[in-house]
């Protein structure tokens, strides 16, 4: 029944990391407005320009809302039934003739904006049987949990800046300012960085190019891309050396300072300072500057995660924080106690994480928590032998675009047998797909955010209520999957979302009030729990209890480091004489939001970066067409020329690349750029941990004649 009265809905906003509170205005099922909501605990009113195309994805004309199978002759829509009967009946003919690991997933980053599928993916996972398991993880953040695990027992204690109280923070290959925190949920975090600087706090970023985040710190300098391991070891050095540790409350609960102490002799600042495009008086300033403020915490995040000493630097950051006194503490890193606490649960369940368990089979890379590197799937695809997947499942991402080497990806997903996407687009993955599983989205789904109140700077908790309900055609992607695993199990999971959802809360260590569906209902704009506060040792899962400050698979890889430090002092002249970095856009996340015309539109952000005395060398002008060359692709894009970027460095934005054939993303389409990823090699690893190896690929730049 339509009405004229004008109604308000208030949820959270699922379209980046930092959970900002949305006031949305409707009538009928017409979106009039998205406004903050200043009654949001976490973001009080804060939103960025994503949040207001909520309403485009509810509309878009490209979205898929019903299966849709491909043939010979297109793509032809089908009933769910007839989706599900021969999904079904392919999958079991592919485990039968090939064995249970013939069957590969892979979950993307938007799987964790979406609590059925991350509520029901895990067991949908389990009823199909195989260890062909891969998700966004090591794309960009494997090496936070690796440190984790080793260090603190558990892969999700990952420790979060307590940004609105420290004085002094220190950012490494990070731009929080377009993220809003990312492994740190913080709506609004420029005015966040703003206010340490009101109360006469510093903040200091380290990055190849002066960001967004830049602009508002105390001080920018420049870094060599993939040298960032080089700065935290001299910085701990000067510590150690000038007598400036601190372990405060942790003294009697970590393992290894002698080990540390010995270990970091080898890299004082004047060793390492040319290196890193430092000199050795910044690093020492820098050093006393963090380790003699009141409160101080070091954070990094892509820049240092997504290269070849990715584990290495997550933990030396975690080193840095607690030697200075700065872990668990008001004002340093903490750890977070949500309403639902995975961590706190696995007392009960024993899953704390896992290394090396298993091997991938061409590569022999470790598996961690049961999944192996992105960076070895599509080999996994295209080798011959007994446990070559054949047949792929993908939900809700795009490694086309977002994986290493993509168009080495393009050739294996080309070569399956058979794939199933669960996604709400025909796009530059999906395509290859027999099968498409359109789930719900945005405002027709229900939202608690799972994973990113563990990583959230406060206490918060919120539920969403969809804001529209779905068509009798449309399925939730918790409906989808929980019927996928029925049928390999031949169990039906009588719980629902809601339900789920109830069954987590009760084990909620809050009482005031206690955490239920029906609760949550009756507080729509969320409910503080107040700051984050210190709870080691006893939230430690090692063993002993204690912090393992210099874990033997640390200390052995920093003879991988020696080895590089060693090329990098001869300082020999590539082929490739520049080093490629990415970078992201308030108005994008990752390849998945280039389909609303109000986030794409006005002038080309798909460009390359290059320092102004790069591109008089080179002679190239403003705008002029370039190829830029790696070892593995070749694309072409206009050039910036900026003096925020460091020579030698050049920057291409990920998640573009829509040129591709045979999707259906119009809009994307007429923004296409280029991909990022067609340029990185998928052999190019943090040999520690797995994780890809995306920040520093060597490039050649040509200028493009007209004609």
């Amino acid at each position: 029944m339509l009405t004229t009265q004008i109604e308000t809905h208030y949820r959270t906003c699922n379209l980046c990391e930092s959970m900002c509170g949305l006031e949305i205005k409707y009538q009928n099922k017409t979106v009039i407005s998205i406004k903050g909501d200043k009654k949001d605990p976490l973001s009080n009113g804060h939103i960025c320009p994503k949040a207001t195309a909520l309403s485009d994805l509810y509309t878009d004309k490209d979205r898929l809302k019903t299966p849709i199978k491909r043939t010979k002759n297109g793509w032809i829509a089908i009933s769910w039934e007839d989706a599900f009967d021969e999904i079904e009946d392919k999958l079991k003919q592919i485990q039968k003739q090939y064995g249970k690991n013939a069957i590969g997933t892979y979950r993307g980053n938007p799987t964790v904006h979406n609590i059925g599928l991350m509520l029901f993916g895990g067991p949908f996972l389990q009823s199909l049987g195989s260890n062909q398991n891969y998700t966004a993880t090591s794309i960009d953040q494997l090496p936070h949990h690796f440190a984790s695990l080793h260090m603190f027992g558990h892969y999700l204690m990952l420790p979060i800046p307590d940004i609105d109280r420290t004085d002094f923070m220190l950012i490494i290959g990070g731009n929080p300012a377009v993220s809003n925190g990312s492994i740190m949920t913080a709506p609004d975090f420029a005015n966040r960085l703003k206010a340490i600087k009101k109360r006469n706090g510093k903040v200091i970023v380290v990055d190849p190019r002066y960001t967004e985040t830049s602009k508002i710190a105390t001080t920018h300098y420049y870094i060599k891309p993939s040298t960032d391991t080089l700065l935290l070891l001299a910085l701990i050095h000067v510590i150690f050396k000038e007598d400036l540790s601190n372990l405060a409350h942790l003294e009697t609960h970590i393992n290894g300072l002698e080990t540390l102490k010995e270990m970091v002799k080898n890299y004082p600042p004047k060793k390492v300072a040319k290196i890193i495009g430092f000199s050795s008086e910044e690093i020492q300033q820098l050093a006393r500057d963090f380790a003699t403020s009141k409160t101080a915490v070091c954070y990094g995040r892509l820049g240092v995660s997504t290269q070849e000493f990715g584990g290495l630097c997550q933990w030396l950051i975690n080193v840095l924080n607690c030697i200075t006194g700065n872990l668990d503490t008001k004002g340093g890193a903490l750890f977070t106690k949500p309403v639902i606490d995975i961590v706190g649960m696995s007392k009960m369940t024993g899953k704390t994480g896992s290394f090396n368990k298993k091997q991938s089979r061409v590569h022999k890379l470790p598996e961690f928590t049961g999944e192996f590197p992105v960076a070895t799937l599509a080999d996994e695809i295209l080798t011959p032998g007994d446990g070559q997947i054949k047949a792929m499942i993908t939900i809700a991402g795009n490694p086309v675009l977002s994986a290493p080497n993509g168009k080495h990806f393009e050739k294996a997903l080309e070569s399956l047998e058979f794939m199933v996407a669960i996604d709400i687009y025909l796009n530059e993955t999906t395509k290859y797909a027999n099968i498409i599983l359109p789930t719900t989205t945005g405002l027709e789904t229900p939202l608690y955010d799972l994973v990113f109140h563990q990583f959230a700077i406060k206490n918060t908790t919120k539920y969403s209520e969809a804001l529209f309900e779905k068509t009798a055609e449309q399925r939730h992607g918790w409906e989808i999957l929980k019927e996928l695993t029925t049928r390999f199990t031949g169990k039906e999971n009588p719980l629902n979302l809601e339900q789920t959802l109830n069954y987590m809360l009760q084990f909620s260590s809050y009482n005031n009030p206690k955490p239920s569906i029906s609760t949550l209902k009756k507080h729509p704009h969320g409910i503080d729990f107040g700051p984050l506060k210190p709870q080691l040792p006893e939230r430690l899962f090692t063993a002993d209890k204690k912090i393992e400050l210099a874990h033997p698979l640390f200390i052995e890889d920093l003879e991988r480091l020696d080895k590089k430090l060693n090329l990098w002092e001869t300082n020999a002249i590539s082929e490739y004489p520049f080093s490629l970095i990415g970078r992201r856009h308030l108005r994008s996340n990752n390849s998945w939001m280039h389909n609303s015309n109000r986030l794409v539109k006005g002038k080309n952000r798909c460009t390359l970066l290059i320092n102004s005395d790069d591109a008089n060398s080179l002679n190239l002008k403003e705008n002029q067409l370039v190829k830029v060359t790696s070892d593995v692709g070749q694309v072409k894009l206009p050039i910036e020329i900026t003096t925020s970027i460091m020579p030698g460095v050049v920057s291409i934005p990920h998640g573009w690349g829509h040129h591709r054939n045979g999707t259906n993303m119009k809009i994307a389409q007429q923004h296409a750029g280029v991909s990022l990823n067609d340029l990185t090699n998928h052999t190019n690893i943090d040999n520690l941990t797995g994780n890809a190896n995306f920040s520093g690929t060597r490039v050649k730049i040509e200028g493009v004649k007209e004609g």
